[in-house]
């Protein structure tokens, strides 16, 4: 299959970041690869859509002035051939539990394929900031650093649709570590459910807050095993295999609270 794989390629840190160049060129081994990806860094703005972009062309495929769910809606449906496989990344920074998946634009990406019954793959890499001697906005990755998100999401890229993974994920979460002497290996996961944001006001300002990441020493981090921020602050691939749209929990005690919807208005005179 691999040399017929069609594949759109995106992301949210831009067109010309240092990660969506190390996937074009891992995954160009693979298939026809096409990319249609932000002009500017869109980071963190989930499935915001635009409605109507200006687009040209770059040496990489696509440069679309929008965000990554304009990306995937302009790429699936007007400016490349209909891809058998959605990639979005590598993005800069890991994308990691419950809470990202509706804030990251490199997932939200993925999402967007999935509700054009297009399989997924969002690939994020783990950037430890103590390994480093700048804040987090002011580390610039090398295309060596992307070695390990290259080699998972070739892999998955070549073997996940004809291995039937995608009869029971809609897209799958991959969050790769630092490359280390070894290849890492795959740990299958789920997002983590560890929520820890806060805010503090200063005058006019209110600042937020993240503090998840303050404990990621391999040591003591406290999420349990299984998660995916355990399984790569550990040194392995996260691997999360995930549906869209959301399930619904449905249960009998909202079905008795909405039969007596009416009743309370008439009560109430509303």
């Amino acid at each position: 299959m691999s040399d017929h794989l069609e594949i759109l390629l995106t992301n949210d840190d831009g067109i010309d970041a240092p990660g969506i160049r190390a996937l074009y060129d891992a995954l160009s081994a693979v298939g026809n690869v096409t990319v249609v990806a932000p002009a500017d860094d869109q980071s963190a703005v989930g499935r915001s859509m635009s409605h109507e972009v200006e687009v040209w062309e770059h040496e990489l495929g696509y440069a679309v002035e929008g965000t990554p769910a304009d990306c995937v809606v302009a790429g699936l449906a007007e400016l490349g051939p209909f891809p058998d496989i959605v990639v979005s990344g590598c993005n800069k920074g890991a994308n990691l539990g419950e809470y990202a998946l509706g804030r990251s634009g490199t997932i939200s990406a993925a999402v967007e394929a999935a509700f054009f019954d297009v399989p997924a793959i969002a690939t994020s890499l783990y950037v430890p900031v103590d390994e480093f001697d700048s804040p987090f906005d002011e580390i610039e990755t090398t295309d060596d650093e992307y070695e390990e998100a290259r080699r998972v999401t070739r892999f998955l890229a070549e073997r996940a649709l004809d291995a039937g993974v995608f009869e029971h994920a809609a897209y799958l979460n991959v969050n790769a570590p630092l490359p280390g002497d070894d290849p890492a290996p795959i740990e299958i996961t789920s997002p983590s459910k560890r929520y820890e944001m806060d805010a503090v006001r200063t005058g006019a300002t209110v600042r937020l807050h993240d503090r998840v990441w303050e404990e990621m020493d391999p040591e003591t981090i406290p999420d349990p095993r299984g998660t995916d921020r355990l399984a790569v602050v550990n040194g392995r691939v996260s691997v999360s295999p995930l549906t869209a749209p959301h399930t619904t929990n449905r249960h009998e005690i909202l079905d008795d609270l909405a039969e007596t919807y009416l009743e309370s208005l008439e009560a109430s005179g509303a």
